[in-house]
Formats: C-alpha cells, structure tokens, sequence
C-alpha cells in the first residue's frame, strides 16, 4: 500500500478509508459483507520457470506466507473498506494462530462467529507460480463440528458471498433477511457440471463464475452466450475470462457491459478472482454504474497479480490511488487512453494518507508476529 506503516505510534496519525460512507444509514446492519469457506495457510513460490520434473529441486526467486482460500476474498473485501465478517474454523496450531491473529489484527476483519478447534491443524497449501500460471498441492481435514449449529447465529451484514458447491444452508435464512448474496463456485474436478447447482440462484442477487465454469454449467461454447443464458437465472451475471477481459449483465439497472483487462506482468494469479468479486461487491452496495464496477475490479485485479500471496496481495485504497496518481504522470496514447477510462476514480480516491498493512513475507515467524 501507499504507506508500509509497523509503528503503533505512528500508525495513529493514519486514517482507514470507507468509500461507502455516503450509502450508511442508521437501520443498515453492522456489518457489509460476511463469507465462510475453509482457511489455508499458504506458501507460495514465485519465479519458477516451470514445474519441477520428478526427483528434480527448483530454486525459487521469490517466496511468500499468507492466510488463503475463504481469506483472499475477506481480505479483499476488508482492504477494500468495506466492514467484513468471516465464519470459518481454525485450528490450535502456530499457522491458524497466525491467520487469526492477522485477519483481525492487520486486516480488521470480524472473527466473532468462527471457532477455534483443540488438536485440530490448519490446512496447508504450497502454491508454484511459474509462467503466469500456478500448480498448488494442499493437505487439510473436514472440521470436527459444523461452524453454526443455527443459521440464524449468522452475523447480520448487508451481501454475503457464497459458494454454490459448498455450504449453502445459509442461503434460505440470507433470503429470508434480505441479505444481498453474490454466489460464486469451484472448478468441478468430476467436469460433470450439474446444472442442479445453479437452482440456487433464485435467492442470489449476483453470480460470479468464470468463463470456463459458466460455459460449462450453461452447456454454451462462448463467455458472452454464457452471460445471456444466466441472466435469466440471477439479477447480476457477470463472466469473468482472465486476460480476455469480463462481461456482465444487470438486469436490475437495465445495463450491459464489457471491460478489457488491464495489461500488465502477472507474478502470481492467486485470488484474483475473489478480488474482482470484492470489487464488484463494493460498487453494487455503492450504486455504481456497472461499467465502473467492472472496471474497478479489473483494476484491483491487475493490481493483485504484480504481488505474491492471494489475501496479502489485494489492493488497498492506497494502491489504487498510487496507480492513478501514475496515471496522471503518463502523456502516452495508452496512459491518455485509461485516464478517459477510468476518470470516475479522481472523484473516488481519497485525498489523504491511508494506513499500510504487510504483504506476504518469506516467513510468518517474525518477532513482531510471535
């Protein structure tokens, strides 16, 4: 971020960002988003040229250690400033102390309805970013008990983010509060796509798949016929397809948009999704239009890849507001072209100083992290 703060005493004189202040209103839930989904620990190595062969040692040039899985997308949201709960389960171990200890100390992320297992580990994933791509190998355990016995325990937020094809008994009390939910899926190791998966989405506001999920569920052979298909089925669609760029349909707004990726040199690919997602997130609970949304999102996107680590990698508002303050600086036809593109950003970026966090380190056993 802008300002890379660890002083307590200076970190007094720097400010959090709430680029939602202006939709808050007395009778609006604590809380703006709350998700729940497994905890990774991650290690990831960047800068590999490919994958090792069998028997064979790759020297990495880079390497990082950060929360993952459910907490890219927290943590995204949270860096985004939008107030963010997390239901999700930890072990008694030195990682899952370590997660918690910085999702709701650095990120101010609210951990009030997850639970701390005893003789329980967290689970583990080794991350291989190579040619802007990434091979990943995890090992982890189902939880002793489930993470709320009643659903109605479920923290009080204005969206919620939801997987499909994991735990969704959540949705029908999420409906019945009016909660906005932006539903989202896994990639279907079996490839068998049932389509059963999406009868859910009659009580979601939005869905978030990428290209080839949504190509696959909707049984059609392109991004944009795949879009179509599933805004019949939910208010917001939207199809992200990498590089290529994402396309949405609103039908809530009557809007249809399409936004080319930003270019730039991905190091690692990790959670960039669950960034677009929490962007997008962000601009509906803010009633933007939805080529600004998308175009937030591929900006915050494009930021997350030139870091290593997902959930530590996600952009802040003092990153955005150093890319455009660049923007600013830049007179060639690409630079004049996205100062057009993304004018809307001088009226949102704040004027003032923001609070740094860490990104990924090498190791999580810091002194200042013991």
């Amino acid at each position: 971020m802008r300002d890379h703060v660890h002083d307590d005493e200076f970190c007094a004189t720097c400010w959090r960002w709430d680029p939602l202040a202006k939709t808050r209103h007395e009778d609006n839930p604590p809380l703006d988003v709350v998700t729940t989904g497994m905890v990774f620990f991650d290690i990831i190595f960047t800068g590999l040229p490919r994958l090792p062969r069998p028997g064979e040692e790759l020297w990495s040039t880079g390497m990082g250690s950060c929360p993952g899985g459910i907490a890219n997308l927290a943590t995204a949201s949270a860096r985004l400033g939008m107030r963010t709960s997390l239901v999700t389960g930890f072990g008694d171990d030195a990682y899952s102390e370590w997660m918690r200890s910085t999702l709701s100390g650095q990120e101010h992320i609210d951990l009030s309805a997850s639970r701390t297992f005893n003789d329980f580990h967290a689970a583990t994933t080794v991350s291989l970013a190579f040619q802007g791509d990434r091979g990943m190998v995890s090992h982890g355990h189902t939880l002793p008990e489930p993470l709320l016995e009643d659903v109605k325990e479920i923290p009080h937020s204005r969206a919620a983010v939801l997987d499909l094809t994991g735990d969704i008994s959540w949705l029908d009390e999420l409906a019945r509060r009016g909660t906005m939910v932006f539903a989202d899926v896994g990639f279907d190791e079996t490839e068998r796509w049932d389509r059963a998966v999406l009868t859910s989405l009659d009580r979601c506001h939005a869905f978030t798949p990428n290209a080839v999920e949504a190509m696959a569920y909707t049984r059609t052979t392109s991004p944009h016929e795949a879009l179509h298909k599933l805004a019949d089925l939910v208010p917001l669609a939207i199809v992200t397809d990498g590089v290529n760029g994402s396309y949405a349909i609103d039908q809530s707004t009557n809007e249809e948009a399409f936004c080319p990726a930003v270019k730039v040199e991905a190091i690692d690919p990790t959670g960039a999704g669950d960034v677009f997602a929490a962007s997008c997130l962000l601009g509906t609970l803010a009633g933007w239009p939805l080529e600004q949304r998308l175009l937030l999102a591929s900006l915050s996107s494009s930021l997350a890849v030139q870091e290593f680590g997902g959930s530590l990698a996600a952009p802040g508002w003092g990153d955005i507001s150093d890319w455009w303050e660049h923007m600013w600086r830049r007179q060639d036809p690409e630079g004049l072209a996205l100062q057009q593109q993304y004018g809307f950003l001088d009226d949102l970026v704040p004027r003032h100083r923001v609070q740094g966090v860490r990104r990924a380190q090498g190791t999580f056993a810091m002194v200042s992290d013991a």
